[in-house]
């Protein structure tokens, strides 16, 4: 099993779009890189925190390689947005992906700079080691399965075809 951390904005969405990926064992929705210790919603949303909200990714590599898994995930945020996704903004909606194997950042590389050549600019997606990650209430976890309708700043179109891949 390996594990990699996405920050893709709203965490609701981020989270629906992976666990719909055969080969992701499990996806879980929490707070990272910020400061402080174990954080609440109400305390992250003011920004004032420095965490991002972010879903922990758990997949089998030999079912779904790190590289499927980040070009999914660059097409399901604007790469180029500084701490604002669909309509959430502030600090704690900015991208990143963060890592504790420092073995996935050849792949991790590979995808950044293939999606940045498309851009011809620097990308606004921070790229660093996971220096810290508290699960989120039980509120926000598979927020999307319990409401469907909730709000989602991913396409419709991409969650079906991440159940594809």
């Amino acid at each position: 099993m390996t594990t990699i951390y996405l920050a893709g904005g709203c965490f609701w969405g981020t989270q629906h779009l992976m666990r719909q990926v055969r080969g992701v064992l499990s996806t879980r929705c929490g707070y990272a890189n910020g400061n402080g210790i174990n954080p609440s919603y109400e305390e992250v949303y003011t920004d004032l925190t420095g965490f991002a909200e972010t879903v922990e990714v758990c997949f089998d590599e030999q079912v779904i390689s790190l590289t499927t898994l980040l070009r999914l995930f660059f097409r399901s945020i604007d790469p180029l947005s500084v701490n604002r996704q669909g309509g959430d903004v502030g600090t704690r909606y900015r991208t990143g992906i963060y890592y504790t194997d420092e073995a996935l950042l050849h792949d991790i590389h590979y995808i950044y700079k293939e999606v940045e050549a498309q851009y011809y600019q620097p990308l606004a997606v921070e790229l660093a080691p996971l220096s810290n990650f508290y699960p989120a209430e039980a509120f926000h976890q598979d927020y999307l399965v319990k409401n469907p309708s909730g709000y989602c700043h991913i396409s419709p179109s991409l969650i079906r075809e991440a159940k594809k891949i």
